[in-house]
C-alpha cells in the first residue's frame, strides 16, 4: 500500500471509531444514573466527539476518500457489545469509567499515528485537526484518571449502604 491507501485507510478507521465512541458514550450516559459529575463530563465529551466527527468528515471529503459503512457499523456493533456486557455487572459504574479511559487512550495513540501519516502525505490541515482532536482526547483521559479514584470512593460507598443502588 501507497503512504496515501494507508492514511485514506486510517481515515475510514478514525471515523469509525468515533461512531464507536459516540454510541457507546450516549448508552452510557443514558443509564447513569447516581454520578452526576460523570455523566455531565460523558456528555460534554459526546458533544466534543460529534464535533469531531464533522472535522473527519471535512478531511475525508478533502481528501476525496469513500466512506466505510461496514466499519462504521462494526464500531457501533462493538459498542452495543460493551453496553449490553457492562449493564449486568453490578459494578457497571466503575466498569464503565475504567473502559472508557482505556478507549481515550487507544484514541490518542490513533490520533498519534494520524499526525505522523498526515504530515508524511502532506495533508498540513489533517495533521492540525488531529491535533486538536487528540488534545480533547488527552483532556478527556485526563479527567478520567483524576476523576475515576473518587468515582471508586463514592461506588464503594453507595453499594455498601443499604437500600441505595451504587451500579449505575
Amino acid at each position: 500500500m501507497t503512504y496515501e491507501e494507508n492514511y485514506h485507510d486510517w481515515l475510514r478507521d478514525a471515523h469509525a471509531m468515533e461512531k464507536q465512541a459516540e454510541s457507546m458514550l450516549e448508552k452510557m450516559a443514558g443509564r447513569i444514573e447516581h454520578y452526576p459529575d460523570l455523566k455531565a463530563r460523558i456528555e460534554q465529551h459526546i458533544a466534543e466527539t460529534r464535533q469531531q466527527l464533522v472535522l473527519l468528515d471535512e478531511v475525508i471529503d478533502r481528501n476525496d476518500v469513500s466512506r466505510s459503512t461496514l466499519k462504521d457499523a462494526m464500531g457501533k456493533l462493538s459498542a452495543f457489545g460493551q453496553a449490553m456486557g457492562g449493564m449486568t455487572a453490578e459494578d457497571e459504574v466503575i466498569k464503565g469509567a475504567i473502559s472508557g479511559y482505556v478507549f481515550e487512550h487507544f484514541e490518542v495513540a490513533c490520533y498519534t499515528s494520524l499526525i505522523a501519516a498526515a504530515e508524511l502525505v502532506g495533508d498540513i490541515e489533517g495533521a492540525r485537526v488531529f491535533e486538536q482532536i487528540r488534545e480533547q482526547e488527552i483532556a478527556m483521559a485526563d479527567w478520567a484518571q483524576t476523576h475515576l479514584p473518587a468515582l471508586t470512593e463514592q461506588f464503594l460507598v453507595r453499594s455498601n449502604t443499604p437500600d441505595v443502588e451504587a451500579k449505575k
